[in-house]
């Protein structure tokens, strides 16, 4: 039996949503009230649970794509079975004498560098970009210490290497891709604003926009208010016994 997935109801207010990220795939197993699917309005953040026990067998929206109130978002079949892929478990033997592989490669969003004040200074000095440099501080931090030693290394290479040595070298690994540093110091990295702070920001400008922004100066004369006090000020003290 299918069985449609929908997003739920949304306030009258607002008008769609958008998926962040799927928590089961087409094909796997599902139970009733699982969390499938996180979803994002302008206020909250939802879950879409699964109304039956089944195989979610098709999503028809993807993750960062927008969906109105109750629109069908997947289908589960209530009767139908897990793929054996993902549910049969995997063995895998190591052959003796052949080290793992390890993937030396990471991409810019899963690196996280840090430093320390003086390395700071450095490399903005140097103009030295912090994703060539590996920290052998704690947790890979850069220092003071690594950065003498990257200019050291770049300022003792020899202008053009022998042949031999050209040829048994092995290619150099792909640079990874440089991260934005301010004229601070401090990194810089764009990520998308969610639909609360996209939001808030057309509510922001949307106000300077229509509102009145603008500073009135009035000018008064005080004086002959100051000459009336002068003059009763005295008598007023003797009578209630306050200033004026």
């Amino acid at each position: 039996m299918k069985i449609e997935v929908k997003v739920p109801t949304l306030s009258e207010s607002v008008a769609e949503a958008t998926l962040l990220n799927w928590h089961k795939k087409p094909g796997e197993a599902v139970h009733r009230d699982e969390n499938l699917v996180d979803i994002e309005t302008d206020k909250v953040v939802l879950e879409v649970v699964a109304p039956a026990d089944g195989v979610l067998q098709e999503v028809l929206r993807e993750d960062g794509e927008v969906v109105a109130s109750d629109e069908v978002i997947a289908v589960i079949d209530s009767e139908g079975k897990a793929s054996v892929e993902r549910t049969r478990p995997v063995i895998v033997t190591e052959a003796a004498g052949v080290p793992p592989l390890a993937d030396n490669h990471e991409t810019a969003a899963s690196v996280v560098v840090s430093f320390s004040p003086a390395a700071r200074k450095m490399m903005v000095e140097n103009n030295i970009d912090p994703a060539r440099i590996h920290g052998t501080g704690r947790d890979n931090r850069i220092t003071k210490a690594d950065i003498l030693e990257y200019l050291n290394a770049r300022g003792g290479k020899s202008g053009r290497p022998l042949p031999e040595q050209a040829a048994a070298a092995p290619p150099p690994p792909p640079p990874l891709p440089s991260v934005p540093v301010a004229a601070d110091g401090r990194l810089e990295k764009r990520v998308p604003m969610s639909r609360l702070r996209t939001r808030v920001a057309e509510r922001l400008k949307e106000a300077q926009n229509t509102a009145a922004i603008l500073t009135t100066f009035n000018e008064v004369n005080m004086k002959p208010v100051m000459d009336l006090r002068n003059k009763y000020k005295d008598d007023f003290e003797k009578k209630h016994g306050t200033r004026l």
